[in-house]
């Protein structure tokens, strides 16, 4: 089975499968008895198909907007520098205008480029007067100059003319009523009214369906649809020939099973629909610094209205359309709308900012003018919304464990059925009454042909698949509480088959609250704890306290409390707090000087800087970042006096020196220094690469987390090696390992730079033995998770935060991003989000997700073996008696029991530390193990020798006698058959219950089936004795259980 599996259903991988693999899957599925049910859970490609139809039209539309504005402000460049002739005729004009359209990185067809010309003559005429805006009425009537309609028409068209006739962006604000520097006023009523005009920050979703929605898809069952109708037509004959009531019990008896598996049925689905509404929910929860009231604060996106200021950085979605209103070094990633790949470059001159870009670099703030599905980002992901999420490969897998057993019980009900009508035939022909059909010999026909279906109702098990995703709504409601976000279904089961980690150290080793504690100043090494910095030189300390304060990405602001708050990264944070501490003042600083460029810090440079223009006329620039960095691109230092000198060799050795010694020490190692530069600088100019001279090296103690120890140690028990990657000094990530665990005397701690010279054979041989990587690069990262993956056949879960993190995070078989410390970008682009950025809860995750999987193979097993007995007895007892000791109402009630009772006891076990003491999965093992087979099988030999043994002896056994000995008989069979199937859930779920009658005597419907239901289900009341046997046989099956356990496979 394993073999066709693999072959058939094999090809859907945990994430980034072709909608061509996730086609084939669904046509190989033969018997499906409720498409609607069965495919819930899986990838609408339908839906899919139009959503990328749309994004298709989008990106040409707004590739159109974004070329002609290029092209418009370009133009009078290309048509005196590019052409050789006078741009004066119109002719001249346009194949100007054709030379700047066709440098875009996919050119326009002719009938396109005929519309950019019209769209681009009248662009040009932005110099001629204007027309006036009319203000509609009830904008006006609000108080406001512009409507929305209005509003997105600048944006997402890049229109310069109309952006010129509201008077820029400063004149947008105004006709908002916003400020761009103290944004919008927290008034309820205003911002009520705003929302009204303007709309809300939201895109249109499918509503919840209601529990009749459910109810109705459960009885799309086509298996259940004819067994209503066979259930129909026994009704009519029954009363026909026996009259009412006792003509009507078969007839009943079926409907009213109908009615309670589809109950149940609609019941369990419509409460796991809830729980994935609750955690779709959490996964749109997304913050963003917003000023309002002129003080800066973290807002939901959701609640951001035209008007407000948003505060962007280094791997931000943008949230909404949008105008530039300061910054420096802005670029952006379009591709998701626009499909230009190529950054795009956003200033006072280019300020059109759309919502579902992604700032690739840089920081600015953004005036917000249009929100939610006014912009096309909020109507692609209306439609996108609607494509769900791709099937896990479980899932798939046991969509084909159901397609085979289900071809199988097709198989055997149509020869069931057969058998039977052949008996009865042959039984008439011989009584001599086969041209004599009677109401009696219809029913009876028509109890075959219902017991026939309820073997393909009972032997389909279209349960299988959504107790998967039955398994990971459980698991992962539970995780959020674990503080873990499960984004994608497949992640989690995937998380429970890792064999590697790749974990982050800032942050997710340690606890992320930094401190400087030591710092070494004009080669004087201070201990920050202990030791007054008053020693410091002015000059050295103007110098420091400048270089903290203006090349930063924090802030230092005043709250709505009226406290000193500072805001940015830990890391900048930390600084700050050392400058504070040295009795800086953090807005005096940033007045002081005027900010001519800045080069944000990104984890590929290792560094960032500024450049200022003094009050003097002096032009300096600032540059922090990795001590060896930035130490290697000096020539001058700060001496104890305060003077500057040349970097001599001693002076080189002495300051290496202390990186190391605050590297042995744990701590992370940042250098801060300056240069004067020319004057004729301009806010293109590159930053200097070289020639500073150094202020200082500061020490940060980032202290390791509690527990974090512990949880490496349970990941080396349960088969996982755990490996840091960080951007840090390699004796600080080492010193910092091996307080962790990590590192061991048989592991290697290697350099990123090292580790980039290596051949791929070299690699080969050194990949398994690395346990640190050092001074690494996203590049590093990614390198190291190929060749994990594909080289050595692992199951890898990488950690990032940064935007650069994004390719190894996609690489990766369970991408985890920080949801403290992460970006937007690098949250995107995971499958799990680690909300505490704790690595302990990683490893709480992988125990998630191993017993999802332990969870499904228990599941499985317990069906398969209620399938192979229900198929074989039925199948065996109709070929040798002519008759079916299990019948429609009885099966019906098993299926119950097996599709929904049985999954939700099986499927939502939660995990236990056992589990974190076995070997992992990894990629190749095989779901339907050896064990399985070996219980299944066993199980099921028994419980068929112990039905057959009631079918044919049980009479003589029970001393059964009397008119209805034959109804007694299949009650007992139909109990044993039931009370077998209770016991090995037990077995399956490997509990160790004394009182086994725990919870079975708790299960109120099947004592009254029993008990007070005869007539409909076709079972009689039962004395203790009886009682006592059924559940002694069924209980039999525990110490059988534990000697299958003992077999060796």
């Amino acid at each position: 089975m394993e073999t066709y599996l693999k072959q058939n259903f094999g090809g859907v991988k945990p994430k980034h499968s072709s909608d061509e693999t996730l086609k084939n899957w669904r046509t190989l599925c033969g018997v499906v008895k409720n498409p609607k049910r069965r495919f819930r859970f899986t990838a609408n490609l339908v839906k899919r198909h139009e959503a990328a139809a749309m994004r298709r039209g989008n990106q040409e539309k707004l590739r159109v907007a974004v070329l002609v504005s290029k092209a418009a402000l370009q133009f009078l460049q290309v048509a005196y520098t590019s052409c050789e002739w006078e741009a004066s005729s119109l002719t001249n004009i346009y194949v100007c205008f054709k030379l700047t359209v066709y440098n875009s990185s996919v050119p326009p067809s002719q009938n396109a480029l005929s519309s950019y010309w019209l769209h681009f003559h009248d662009v040009l005429s932005t110099g001629v007067e204007p027309g006036d805006y009319t203000v509609p009425e009830e904008v006006k009537a609000a108080g406001y100059e512009i409507c929305a309609d209005e509003l997105g028409s600048i944006v997402e068209g890049h229109d310069p003319k109309k952006l010129k006739l509201h008077g820029g962006v400063d004149g947008i604000a105004a006709k908002l009523k916003t400020s761009t520097t103290d944004g919008l006023s927290t008034d309820k009523e205003g911002l009520s009214r705003r929302q009204e005009l303007f709309g809300i920050n939201k895109f249109t979703e499918a509503e919840q369906k209601s529990f009749w929605v459910f109810l109705w898809e459960a009885l799309q069952d086509m298996t259940l649809m004819i067994l209503a109708v066979c259930a129909f037509v026994s009704l009519i004959v029954g009363i026909a020939t026996e009259g009412w009531p006792k003509g009507a019990h078969d007839g009943l008896g079926i409907v009213a099973s109908i009615l309670l598996v589809v109950f149940v049925t609609a019941t369990s689905d419509y409460r796991q629909s809830l729980q994935f509404k609750d955690l779709d929910k959490e996964k749109k929860k997304i913050s963003i610094q917003v000023t309002r009231n002129g003080y800066r604060q973290k807002l939901s996106i959701y609640e951001l209205l035209p008007g407000d200021i948003v505060h962007l950085a280094i791997g931000d979605q943008v949230p909404a359309d949008g105008l530039f209103l300061s910054g420096f070094s802005v670029s952006i990633d379009e591709s998701s709308l626009t499909g230009e790949s190529e950054p795009v470059m956003v200033s006072a001159e280019i300020p059109y900012l759309l919502s579902g870009t992604k700032v690739q670099d840089g920081s600015c703030k953004m005036l917000v003018t249009t929100v939610g599905m006014r912009t096309q980002w909020g109507k692609l992901m209306a439609t996108l919304s609607e494509g769900g999420d791709d099937e896990t490969p479980l899932q798939v897998k046991l969509n084909g464990v159901a397609t085979i057993i289900g071809k199988i019980g097709l198989f055997f009900a149509l020869v069931t059925f057969a058998v039977l009508v052949q008996k009865m035939l042959t039984r008439k022909i011989i009584e001599g009454t086969h041209w004599s059909w009677a109401g009696d010999d219809a029913l009876e026909l028509l109890e075959y042909f219902a017991i026939a279906v309820t073997i393909v109702v009972v032997a389909v098990p279209e349960g299988l698949p959504l107790a998967v995703t039955l398994s990971l709504a459980f698991a992962m409601k539970k995780m959020m509480k674990d503080k873990a976000l499960v984004r994608h279904l497949a992640a989690c089961e995937t998380m429970g088959s890792a064999t590697s980690i790749c974990s982050d150290k800032t942050g997710t080793l340690t606890t992320n609250h930094m401190t400087v504690v030591k710092a070494c100043i004009c080669t004087e090494v201070m201990d920050l704890n202990k030791q007054v910095t008053s020693e410091i030189p002015d000059k050295a300390l103007k110098l420091l306290l400048q270089s903290i304060f203006t090349n930063t990405g924090g802030e230092v602001v005043i709250n709505q409390q009226g406290k000193r708050e500072i805001l940015g990264t830990p890391t900048e944070t930390a600084i700050l707090e050392f400058g504070l501490s040295l009795g800086g003042d953090f807005q005096s600083e940033r007045q002081a000087s005027k900010v001519l460029r800045v080069e944000p810090f990104n984890s590929t440079k290792k560094r960032m800087g500024v450049v200022l223009e003094l009050p003097e006329g002096v032009v300096r620039a600032h540059c922090k970042g990795a001590s060896e960095i930035i130490l290697a691109a000096c020539d001058k230092m700060i001496n104890a006096n305060g003077e500057v000198v040349p970097l001599d060799q001693a002076s080189i050795k002495h300051l290496k020196s202390t990186i190391e010694s605050f590297a042995d020490e744990a701590l992370r190692t940042l250098c801060l220094a300056y240069i004067d530069i020319k004057s004729d600088v301009s806010a293109e100019t590159p930053i200097p690469a070289s020639g500073y001279t150094c202020i200082g090296i500061v020490g940060i103690k980032d202290p390791v987390r509690p527990g974090v120890k512990e949880s490496v140690a349970i990941c080396r028990a349960a088969g996982i090696t755990v490996r840091m990657v960080t951007g840090d000094n390699i004796n600080t990530a080492k010193a910092i390992a091996r307080e962790c665990g990590i590192l061991t005397g048989d592991g290697i701690a290697i350099e990123g730079p090292d580790f980039r010279e290596k051949s791929l054979e070299e690699l080969d041989r050194l990949i398994p033995k690395i346990q640190v990587m050092a001074r690494s690069s996203p590049l590093d990262k990614h390198t190291l998770v190929k060749h994990l993956r594909t080289t050595f056949g692992e199951v890898v879960a990488v950690t990032g935060d940064g935007t650069n993190d994004a390719p190894a995070l996609h690489e990766a078989d369970i991408g985890l991003a920080m949801g403290i410390a992460g970006t937007e970008v690098a949250k995107e682009s995971a499958d799990v989000i680690i909300l505490d950025d704790n690595f302990s809860t990683i490893v709480t995750v992988a125990r998630w997700g191993r017993s999802v999987y332990i969870n499904i193979q228990k599941f499985v097993q317990f069906q398969l073996t209620v399938n192979v007995v229900a198929l074989i007895v039925n199948f065996t007892s109709a070929c040798l008696t002519g008759s079916a000791p299990l019948t429609a109402v009885q099966l019906l009630w098993v299926n119950m029991i097996m599709d929904t009772l049985g999954a939700l006891a099986l499927a939502t076990e939660p995990p236990n530390d056992e589990l974190m003491k076995r070997p992992p999965v990894g990629r190749t093992g095989n779901f339907i193990s050896g064990v399985m087979w070996r219980n299944i099988m066993g199980q099921s030999l028994y419980q068929f020798v112990v039905i057959w043994l009631l079918q044919s002896k049980g009479k003589s056994y029970f001393s059964l006698h009397g008119d209805d000995s034959d109804l007694i008989l299949n009650t007992l069979i139909f109990n044993a058959f039931v009370f077998c199937q209770l016991f090995n859930e037990i077995n399956s779920r490997e509990m160790e219950k004394e009182d086994v009658s725990d919870g079975i005597w708790d299960n109120n419907v099947f004592v009254i089936i029993v008990e007070y239901l005869g007539a409909f289900a076709n079972t009689s009341p039962l004395t203790i004795m009886q009682w006592f046997y059924s559940i002694f046989i069924g209980y039999l099956s525990m110490p059988i259980a534990v000697y299958l356990k003992r077999i060796p496979i």
